[in-house]
């Protein structure tokens, strides 16, 4: 009989390693919820960012790919604590209606414009495949981008109907390093080439100012870039599965379990760590040769047009032969993005189903079906959508600021489940709690902000 990853026995009970070199063992989450940030966030908007303000918004990359990361650190700890899933959490803060709370109401709306920004993931997938080998007319062709498109998706449900999360996490953490790699020995090497940059240049995106006109797409980014509210969400799952919370057990009182819970606690948080590293690093890479070499140019990424204009970074800097290194890596890592977000997608909406009542989410084979259901359902939505619409950068622009609105209702989640659930030696490091406060004031500015631009009162 398998083991159900989101029920927790004592036969599963395990002690974490004690040594880096075992703790290293025992990462992957992170790497999923890389390969989910990598190919969207980073790619395409932090990259159109760079090419629209050059480096005055350097300070705004920074803040987003930084201050996240705290409270997904808080929502994986209260999850390997209790072995619940985040949207049960968040069920658990009022007022409820039916047994269903608001955050659980919120996200449900905000899901909706998130289904564009997952629309040009599969998009800008297409695109790419579409210039490496045309199908049905020339690159970026209509009918080029509509067969690549079905055919991309009929590939990613096919792995997603497996349901295998070892398998996604290899394919992710492979196309998130291979194109890491690449991306941040170009950024390096650019002050050897004509688009170099300086460190006047670096000093003047560190002066927090806002150009007119890109308030837009820098709140979309900030959503979106770094750990935005999705991947918070779903790394708790990808805990679960990975096995954090059943080595740790149930909560029996005893020293044993407490030192479990410390241990594999201690794992997550180097998980955690790696994909921050990875993901920061990612992000600056991106966003500096965009500032670098797309801007200077008045080259910004718009329409089916955005991975041509994108591989300008490559091609400038490289040679014409580099066209076929950068599309080719965007497409890998796109896909792996739409493997990674895919995955995860359908666990949260088979977990809302279960708390609607709907399905029993805690019936390993109800959820099982759920989520292969929606494994075909979902990723056929975004293709959909993004065949509909044909602009990845405005896509994922309204798909991150819906983001960076439920970031607000996750940062009122963690503090409640943190002084309810979590026992007070588990939040007693202060760092930690200094940190997340500095991480939610930052949110809850810029939600404010939001709300107060969308109803007119700025």
């Amino acid at each position: 009989m398998s083991t159900d990853a989101y029920t927790l026995d004592a036969a599963d009970v395990q002690d974490p390693p004690r040594t880096l070199a075992g703790k290293l063992r025992y990462l992957g989450p992170g790497m999923l919820i890389s390969a989910s940030v990598v190919g969207a966030g980073e790619l395409i908007l932090t990259t159109t960012l760079g090419a629209q303000a050059g480096f005055v918004l350097l300070w705004m990359v920074i803040l987003a790919a930084t201050v996240k990361v705290w409270v997904q650190l808080e929502l994986a700890t209260w999850t390997i604590l209790t072995g619940r899933t985040a949207m049960e959490g968040y069920n658990r803060i009022g007022p409820r209606r039916r047994g269903v709370g608001w955050i659980i109401a919120v996200w449900v709306m905000s899901d909706i414009p998130r289904l564009l920004q997952r629309g040009a993931l599969i998009g800008g997938a297409a695109a790419a495949a579409s210039i490496l080998l045309p199908l049905w007319g020339e690159s970026l062709s209509r009918t080029s981008l509509v067969l690549w498109t079905v055919l991309l998706t009929a590939a990613v449900v096919a792995v997603l109907v497996a349901n295998r999360y070892a398998l996604i996490e290899r394919i992710a953490t492979y196309a998130v390093f291979g194109f890491t790699v690449v991306t941040v020995f170009l950024a390096v090497i650019l002050p050897t080439t004509p688009f170099g940059y300086g460190l006047g240049d670096i000093a003047s995106g560190l002066t927090l100012t806002m150009p007119v006109g890109l308030l837009g797409i820098a709140i979309a980014m900030f959503g979106i870039t770094g750990i935005g509210a999705d991947e918070m969400t779903s790394y708790s799952y990808w805990c679960l599965e990975k096995g954090y919370a059943r080595w740790t057990g149930e909560d029996d009182g005893s020293p044993e379990r407490r030192a479990r819970a410390h241990g594999w606690i201690s794992v997550m948080r180097l998980d955690v760590l790696v994909s921050w590293a990875v993901t920061t690093v990612c992000t600056l890479s991106f966003f500096v040769i965009g500032a670098a070499v797309l801007h200077p140019q008045d080259l910004v990424p718009q329409g089916n047009e955005v991975i041509s204009t994108l591989s300008r970074m490559y091609t400038d800097t490289l040679g014409p032969w580099a066209e076929l290194m950068f599309v080719g890596g965007a497409l890998v890592i796109l896909l792996s993005t739409v493997l990674a977000v895919g995955a995860s997608v359908p666990r949260l909406w088979s977990n809302v189903l279960g708390i609607i009542g709907l399905i029993d989410f805690h019936d390993a084979r109800q959820r099982a079906r759920a989520i292969r259901i929606l494994s075909v359902l979902v990723p056929s939505l975004w293709a959909v959508s993004y065949l509909v619409v044909q602009s990845p950068v405005l896509m994922l622009q309204i798909g991150g600021t819906a983001s960076a609105l439920f970031l607000v209702a996750i940062v009122i989640a963690v503090w409640k489940l943190r002084y309810t659930d979590v026992p007070a030696e588990f939040r007693s490091n202060h760092v930690f709690t200094v940190a997340l406060a500095f991480s939610s004031a930052a949110i809850l500015a810029l939600g404010i902000y939001i709300f107060l631009d969308t109803f007119g009162f700025l």
